[in-house]
């Protein structure tokens, strides 16, 4: 059976349109069920403002074009971009309407802060990295996540085929989104209705742990494999462990499946100034003043990329043709570059993007389309320029 490309997809054909893009990112809790990431009790963590002229800074693309700031935003479709440094926000702009206490959906980015959840859980014990994912959840023996690691989860290494079909990337996360989102069904739809039958439709194509292949029901496993081991939901998991403790001025939220399952893999909606608290707490080991959310050695193990796995790969959404340079752990983007940089990233341009020796962490959240006449805006050249001219000028 061969699929169809994507463009020939009827219910992806709104992704062509950055406008019906920023309907979806920013309106999330309007078009889906959704449950709450409680901030907690507790006053938000005040964050200082200063100013670093970041204004006027002129970016350099990899393709040697120059670019001011507003024309990264207009090729990037930027909702939000909030740059801190050594812990003040020294720049903050809403170039389409979004409100610093507007949330705005994360996409994938939501992928590493399940890496985190879970890397902390197996640092306390609670969680055993070489267990099978079936031995937390036996309806999925059999299945090519089931038979597969929590650390095999965690660093994208299963290789995997849903009912039978061949796999192809950009087809399978727009059925994924069909799974979690009515609206989003095409007419006639049989497939799975919930996240849990959808992992149940999976088999393995390769044995786990032969190398990476990015995808979504990874996290999905995993979260679900958080949930029964802490009886907990993720939302609830999340607050308990970091955003109730983070001093965030808002709830964030997850949108929900059909039976109540958090869609763990890039349903998540925040405010970009609280993405930006658990970037600055990640930077400062975990910490947050003199508070410790995370084990220090949890977020100093973030760039250590274990063995057994690729060290270099390419990013989902680079042109064949883009270089092998990245690696990844835990669901998190490692940079490789002088720095100590990485990142969560989503898509339409979702990033925190942290940098400990810059002392740098950026947030961006985008509506960029996703096609090749639409090539993807250089973000990350841009957040190191923007974090090295901070070092230079403080």
């Amino acid at each position: 059976m061969t699929e169809a490309p994507l463009a020939h997809l009827h219910w992806s054909r709104g992704y062509t349109d950055p406008a019906w893009v920023r309907r979806y990112t920013t309106s999330g809790r309007e078009l889906l069920p959704s449950r709450r990431v409680w901030r907690g009790p507790d006053p938000a963590h005040s964050l200082p403002t200063g100013t670093a002229g970041i204004e006027q800074l002129t970016i350099t693309a990899p393709d040697g074009r120059t670019l001011t700031l507003q024309d990264l935003f207009a090729a990037a479709e930027t909702d939000a971009l909030l740059v801190m440094h050594r812990g003040t926000v020294v720049y903050e702009n809403y170039p389409h309407g979004l409100r610093p206490h507007d949330a705005h959906f994360n996409a994938s980015a939501a992928k590493s802060y399940v890496g985190l959840l879970a890397a902390t859980l197996a640092h306390r014990g609670t969680l055993d990295r070489d267990a099978t994912a079936s031995s937390y959840i036996p309806e999925l023996a059999g299945t090519a996540f089931g038979d597969s690691t929590v650390d095999h989860l965690l660093h994208m290494g299963t290789h995997v085929s849903y009912a039978g079909r061949p796999f192809d990337k950009p087809v399978e996360a727009q059925r994924y989104f069909a799974v979690v989102a009515p609206p989003l069904r095409p007419y006639g739809y049989s497939g799975p209705t919930s996240i849990r039958e959808h992992l149940t439709t999976a088999r393995a194509t390769a044995a786990p742990g032969t190398g990476f292949r990015y995808e979504n029901g990874n996290v999905e496993a995993l979260a679900e494999i958080l949930r029964r081991v802490t009886g907990t939901t993720t939302s609830a998991l999340l607050s308990d462990m970091i955003w109730s403790r983070l001093g965030a001025d808002e709830d964030a939220y997850y949108v929900l499946d059909s039976e109540g399952a958090e869609a763990a893999c890039g349903g998540f909606s925040a405010t970009a100034r609280d993405v930006a608290r658990l970037g600055e707490m990640i930077r400062c080991g975990g910490a947050v003043a003199d508070r410790q959310i995370i084990p220090n050695a949890v977020t100093a193990a973030i760039t250590e990329a274990p063995e057994g796995y690729p060290k270099r790969v390419r990013f989902p959404a680079a042109p064949p043709s883009a270089p092998a340079n990245l690696s990844y752990h835990d669901f998190w983007w490692i940079l490789n570059d002088p720095y100590g940089s990485f990142m969560a990233s989503g898509i339409h341009g979702q990033r925190l993007f942290i940098s400990p020796q810059l002392e740098t962490v950026i947030v961006h959240y985008g509506s960029q389309v996703m096609s090749p006449v639409a090539p993807a805006a250089p973000l990350v050249p841009a957040f190191l320029q923007i974090g090295a001219h901070l070092q230079r000028t403080s």
